[in-house]
């Protein structure tokens, strides 16, 4: 994969003009699905090495220079995976605002001090209550599965691969919060973070009670406590940092911008249909550069503008990396292509939406 993306990176730069954003794409596509893999990879590897890491300092009362380290490479990969495939995934939508990179930096903040809480809570507890512990996790992460699968996510291809997907996606929710979903998550959030407080509380209360004090003094025990109480504050204080200054839509509390990236909305397109929904994704070669110079108003817009035919599927609109590669059913392939050779200009593809529309820069086919 890596190599792939190399490729299609050295191929939007050395193609002719019109063929370099559809390259250009393409890579960001790739390099989005590559960051959920190692996102994926991150938390099934480092998550659970850095709480048995964090167990056996607790439990021996020291630390190691190397495993101090271990532990340290471990807590700071989550958090910049974390960071890194939100700002990859939103430079791969052009229905998104980018994030700015001081906006990456306060989320790596924000979820590296709300991991290390939650992994030290858990290597406390783990430290003494070691059945126990096993059990929490889960049942944490079976709630978590359910509640992702209540969501109705819409990543992958068939239902089973959805609730495997799920099923990855709970172990990722055991150490912080992540949205699969489109729409406004700050709800999903609040309940997310009031669970996790009320959890840390409780692991940390009880390790605080039942720890060994031949081996742990009291005055350290505190410390630990206020660590993780601390962390923990530290963590939301940033993502309060994020949400209130450097969210890409902007501040929390001010009127959201839409999906679209400009903040004016021309006026309709006369013919246009009011409903008409496209996807981003790239597949095929975009339209060339003389067709866009004929169309200024296109770029610049918000709403559909329909030019040449259009293909009307009864579906709800997909919106994730590669989306193309997953949904379009096959039957409907060649038909498409078949119009993208016969037609002068390339095909639209119009969905059902049940709202009204925040368009994408460019409408053209996605197969």
């Amino acid at each position: 994969r890596y190599l792939r993306t190399l490729y299609l990176g050295l191929q939007s730069r050395w193609q002719v003009e019109h063929r370099r954003r559809h390259f250009y794409w393409r890579m960001m596509f790739e390099s989005a699905d590559i960051s959920m893999l190692r996102l994926l990879e991150t938390f099934l590897k480092s998550a659970p090495q850095l709480v048995l890491q964090l167990s056996i300092m607790v439990q021996q009362n020291s630390i190691e220079p190397l495993q101090g380290l271990s532990a340290s490479a471990s807590l700071v990969s989550l958090a910049w995976m974390i960071a890194s495939y939100q700002k990859v995934l939103r430079d791969s939508r052009e229905d998104k605002m980018p994030m700015s990179y001081k906006g990456a930096v306060v989320q790596i903040l924000w979820h590296l001090f709300t991991i290390a809480a939650r992994a030290i809570a858990f290597a406390l507890f783990a430290s003494v209550f070691q059945l126990y512990f096993g059990i929490f996790i889960v049942t944490h992460w079976c709630i978590m599965t359910f509640w992702i699968i209540q969501g109705e996510t819409d990543f992958c291809m068939s239902k089973w691969e959805e609730i495997i997907y799920n099923m990855v996606v709970g172990i990722i929710y055991i150490f912080c919060w992540f949205n699969v979903k489109e729409g406004r998550s700050r709800y999903r959030m609040c309940i997310y973070y009031v669970i996790t407080l009320s959890e840390n509380a409780a692991l940390t209360i009880l390790w605080f009670l039942y720890y060994d004090r031949k081996t742990t003094s009291d005055f350290d025990a505190l410390i630990l406590v206020c660590v993780v109480s601390s962390s923990f504050a530290l963590g939301i204080f940033f993502m309060f940092i994020y949400y209130c200054l450097l969210h890409p839509n902007g501040p929390m509390f001010s009127p959201r911008v839409g999906g679209c990236i400009f903040r004016q909305r021309p006026a309709p397109v006369p013919g246009s249909p009011a409903d008409a929904v496209t996807s981003p994704p790239r597949s095929l070669p975009r339209t060339t550069g003389g067709e866009r110079d004929g169309a200024p108003g296109e770029r610049d817009s918000c709403v559909p503008v329909f030019q040449g035919p259009v293909i009307r599927i009864d579906l709800p609109r997909k919106k994730y990396p590669a989306w193309d590669a997953h949904f379009i059913d096959r039957r409907l392939r060649k038909t498409i292509l078949a119009l993208e050779y016969a037609s002068p200009t390339t095909p639209r593809l119009q969905y059902r939406t049940p709202g009204a529309p925040q368009e994408v820069l460019e409408y053209e086919t996605t197969v």
